[in-house]
């Protein structure tokens, strides 16, 4: 079987093996594939294996052989689902491997905006401790959490797991989502509307998914319902935010400040106007990326492969 991992070298930079999947079959491992390339790559491939290279319908059409297409990733946005289904490809995504991890960038990027650690660091490598009168200085202000409303957006893996932390802060939750499921457990949540949400939240964090509902989600009318001092967060995906709102908005202080993992295009072109916002702290979409999530997504991966191998086919996403 002829096996083709189409951009491998986000999932493995260096660090993991490929060899168990080398035991699957032929397999050809390329790094990056450019669109004009696809074709030629994929050529007599049963199998590719993909993270981002996209594959259309004229693409899928082209390729007589494909049976099987693994998402290297949760999002499977990349690959017309419909027109694999009608070709009878099989695709498949790996669900939840960076729950933990990209909870914890969530919160590192809200730490980050609460006290300003780099900048602080920063200053004292500058000399300012060393040329300071005080014991003890900030430049910025420092906000403590205890106490705080979080307001989530979208309550699957993700969202519960952030709000497990948020709880250990001693933070407020209130959640928007179309799916009310039981929080009885949790003392200190609410379901709310997104007017609510956005008007009452000290911080606003984003955790659905990207589809025609929620493209564009965040835009000058509920920015405008947020607090001055609030801060919005979002680790899920970049064009759930108007970001030229959301630069007009920190530019002029009607937010307090953002931390993103995402942005609409990535990478982003140097005309992005977040690239220049206020108080806006943006991160390489790698929030799924630790050694830690990266060896759940190879081995998740691996075992979607071989439950198709062996007829039984788990984690189908166009069923």
């Amino acid at each position: 079987m002829k096996i083709v991992v189409l951009d491998g070298y986000t999932l493995n930079p260096g660090d993991l093996s490929w060899e168990a999947l080398k035991n699957l079959g032929d397999v050809t491992i390329y790094d990056r594939t450019p669109r004009e390339k696809i074709l030629e790559r994929s050529a007599d491939a049963q199998v590719l294996l993909t993270n981002k290279t996209l594959l259309n319908e004229t693409i899928l059409n082209s390729l007589p052989s494909l049976k099987y297409i693994g998402v290297l990733a949760t999002g499977y946005n990349v690959i017309d689902t419909e027109a694999a289904k009608a070709r009878g490809i099989i695709v498949t995504n790996v669900p939840a491997y960076s729950t933990s991890s990209v909870a914890q960038l969530t919160f590192a990027l809200l730490l980050e905006l609460s006290l300003h650690v780099q900048r602080h660091s920063d200053s004292v490598f500058e000399g300012g401790w060393v040329k300071s009168p005080d014991f003890s200085y900030w430049n910025f202000p420092l906000i403590e959490l205890m106490g705080k409303t979080i307001g989530i957006i979208g309550f699957g893996n993700i969202g519960r797991k952030v709000a497990d932390i948020a709880t250990a802060f001693g933070m407020n939750i209130i959640c928007y989502s179309k799916s009310h499921t039981d929080q009885s457990h949790r003392s200190n949540f609410r379901w709310v509307t997104p007017d609510e949400l956005f008007e009452t939240s000290d911080v606003v964090s984003l955790h659905c998914p990207l589809v025609p509902e929620t493209k564009g989600l965040v835009n000058i009318q509920y920015l405008k319902k947020m607090k001055k001092s609030a801060f919005l967060l979002n680790t899920s995906r970049g064009p759930l935010v108007v970001e030229e709102d959301l630069a007009f908005a920190l530019n002029n202080d009607l937010i307090a400040g953002a931390g993103l993992d995402v942005l609409s295009d990535e990478p982003p072109s140097e005309d992005n106007p977040l690239l220049r916002a206020k108080n806006c702290i943006i991160t390489p979409h790698f929030a799924w990326a630790t050694v830690d999530a990266r060896i759940r997504l190879m081995n998740a991966a691996l075992a979607n492969l071989s439950a198709y191998l062996s007829g039984k086919p788990v984690n189908v996403v166009n069923k």
